[in-house]
């Protein structure tokens, strides 16, 4: 039997194990390439010649995958969005436990955080001075904003968070969590991982849930 060829033993059904193709297998490295480098050098030195001297192949090549290279950082930062919102799903859709839920969609965010500071600070500090990515950047907050309110507003409404306006509060939050990522994990000398997350979970379940904060500790 192929290499590529494997069988469910439930149903006896034989599937076909299909490899990536040179295509993906080429865009993947031209992202890896990318995250590389951001964790050591700012946007603004990042050309496509030492981009793709970090991988095996030609220089037109990444032109095959991306307009240019604020393409490449786009693409970079959805990754980094898909994580944290896959990692916050239990918390944000309102399963589970509220302070359980949201420690655990915490931790998914400093794990993303810790592994992709180095893009985060790279999107952060060329958007001041670069109009595109300063909307690439702002998009990029203001998408958690919307959720993390609804959330906020649900909890208001069963009684377990203050009243307060949710949009601003979550607007704080985002932003706040954003800016001890960059700080904490943003160059190749990254910070204690575990403090980095009780720093910020001390400040969000303070904020939105303080009328339970012994449970929050385990009292």
């Amino acid at each position: 039997m192929s290499e590529n060829t494997g069988t469910h033993s439930d149903s006896g059904v034989s599937v076909r194990h299909m490899a990536p193709s040179k295509a993906a297998l080429t865009r993947a490295s031209i992202l890896d390439a990318g995250r590389k480098y951001l964790e050591t050098h700012p946007f603004r030195d990042l050309t496509v010649g030492n981009l793709m001297a970090g991988t095996e192949y030609s220089r037109p090549a990444f032109y095959l995958y991306f307009n240019d290279l604020h393409g490449l950082m786009e693409t970079l930062l959805d990754e980094v969005k898909g994580g944290i919102v896959e990692g916050a799903r239990i918390w944000l859709t309102n399963e589970g436990d509220a302070i359980a839920s949201l420690q655990e969609s915490l931790k998914a965010l400093v794990d993303v955080g810790y592994e992709c500071g180095g893009i985060l600070k790279s999107v952060s500090d060329a958007a001041p001075s670069d109009a595109r990515l300063e909307h690439v950047w702002e998009t990029f907050l203001g998408s958690f904003d919307e959720v993390v309110s609804a959330r906020i507003a649900h909890d208001q409404a069963k009684g377990i968070t203050p009243e307060f306006d949710p949009l601003s509060m979550a607007h704080a939050l985002n932003r706040m969590g954003a800016g001890v990522l960059i700080q904490a994990f943003g160059t190749t000398q990254k910070a204690d991982k575990d403090v980095v997350l009780e720093t910020i979970t001390r400040i969000w379940i303070s904020t939105l849930y303080p009328f339970n904060l012994n449970k929050a500790r385990g009292v």
